[in-house]
């Protein structure tokens, strides 16, 4: 069998074809004009999708002003506390009341760190272009996360208002912080690796390790502040009445003013590139050491809607992963599959389905953010009000508004409350999940 030659040089032949092919091609001068002055998306662009995205919904939560990540990748965080937060406004009437992103930041810094320096030492055997050695290394000190991390925060640490540990330059741009604390754990992952390869003693290791986690603590405190232990809180509700509750821990204000279980919660993702009614997890991102795993049921898109149009009818919000960096206005804060008509103005054929898009790496799960509104005709879903933490200067004072077509193409998970679930869903949960490995199409 002869071998398939895989080197092909273009000939000059074949770049006048190519030429010759553009003439053909109908009102070619006229596209290109277009394009040259205006920009792909800006040519591309459907008006209609104004029409599509009017911002009228059938269900839709009554919430007050959006947060504000910034320059950071705190958007798992910021969604995770908001659907909290909705809950804490609508039970003691305070709409616009915010808690602290920073404090859960702090404690995800250290105990991230903390749970790299285990896969460090768990993994030291194996050569530094390993895949999985690699993924440890390639974002040690990453800003992103998934919700399970928000909550197993939340579960060990508590929560605070945002007036108790208020955003600092440092959190509001994490870039400065990310980059230092990134060479420091790359730095330290290989010292803790040659003393394993020398044979170093497991005392030896451990006194590395602890003073290595205390510089991470000390650079955390020093770029955000130390968490606070006790904290009052005080508030005005929306009737103007004031409020104080004094000398509260963050995990007392949680379990005082919050009535949530984190547990009763569950990640449902669409992942078409693997099989539908399976648990899946991913230890590779698990945030805290005895803390809450990151889990996925794998279901079809149709219940990702359907539990998440429950969830919004009782009156709670739904945090969900997503790729939001695909077909989106920011200005404008819209989601639409057909926003830009790329394939049409190029005259090309740009279709993928999701589970080609996920195998691929073109799809990613980018952003996390709140789902707060629906707006359904005959039942069926036409499209969806979502809460960014982009600040108010973005979308309708930071709301964004989201065809049903998005969220089949783009959205990857919701979080909802078991009860949402069907019994033999329910079921699949108590199956021991499939670890995913770190570099899945779901990281």
């Amino acid at each position: 069998m002869s071998e398939t030659k895989t080197d092909h040089e273009l000939t000059a032949a074949e770049t006048a074809d190519l030429h010759a092919d553009l003439q053909q091609q109908p009102a070619h001068d006229v596209v290109s004009r277009a394009v040259i002055k205006n920009g792909v998306l800006a040519a591309a662009e459907d008006p209609q999708a104004a029409v599509r995205l009017n911002r009228t919904f059938s269900v839709e939560l009554d919430t007050g002003k959006v947060s504000n990540q910034k320059h950071s990748g705190r958007c798992w965080l910021f969604s995770t506390l908001n659907t909290i937060r909705h809950q804490f406004a609508a039970k003691y009437n305070v709409k616009d009341f915010e808690l602290s992103q920073s404090y859960l930041f702090f404690w995800d810094k250290v105990e991230r760190a903390n749970i790299f320096y285990d896969n460090i030492l768990r993994t030291a055997d194996k050569p530094l272009d390993d895949r999985e050695v690699a993924f440890y290394l390639s974002r040690p000190g990453d800003d992103g996360g998934q919700w399970a991390m928000g909550a197993a925060l939340v579960q060990k640490y508590g929560v605070v208002p945002a007036s108790a540990m208020p955003e600092s330059f440092n959190t509001n741009d994490t870039s400065g912080f990310a980059t230092t604390l990134n060479l420091k754990l790359r730095k330290d992952a290989l010292a803790l690796r040659q003393l394993v390869a020398d044979g170093a003693s497991e005392d030896q290791i451990a006194t590395t390790r602890a003073q290595a986690l205390k510089e991470v603590y000390r650079m955390a405190a020093y770029s955000f502040g130390e968490p606070p232990t006790t904290f009052d809180l005080e508030y005005k509700d929306d009737k103007h009445q004031y409020h104080r509750d004094a000398g509260l821990t963050p995990q007392g204000f949680f379990e005082k003013y919050f009535d949530i279980d984190l547990d009763d919660y569950v990640v449902i993702s669409n992942s078409p590139d693997k099989p539908f009614d399976q648990l899946y997890s991913l230890p590779s991102q698990d945030n805290i050491v005895g803390g809450k795993h990151i889990t996925f049921l794998n279901l079809p898109m149709s219940e990702l809607k359907r539990t998440a149009i429950a969830q919004l009818q009782s009156g709670e919000a739904v945090w969900f992963g997503n790729d939001v960096l695909q077909q989106m206005s920011r200005e404008r804060g819209f989601l639409d599959s057909q926003l830009f008509k790329t394939a049409d103005l190029f005259g090309v054929d740009l279709s993928l389905t999701k589970a080609q898009r996920l195998a691929t790496g073109e799809a990613e799960v980018t952003h996390a953010m709140t789902l707060t509104g629906v707006d359904l005709v005959a039942d069926d879903p036409t499209r969806w009000k979502v809460e960014n933490s982009w600040g108010e200067k973005n979308g309708d004072k930071g709301y964004f508004v989201m065809t049903d077509d998005w969220m089949e193409d783009f959205v990857y998970e919701v979080v909802v409350h078991k009860r949402f679930l069907t019994p033999e869903q329910r079921a699949v949960l108590a199956t021991t999940p499939k670890a995913l490995p770190a570099w899945d199409s779901l990281q």
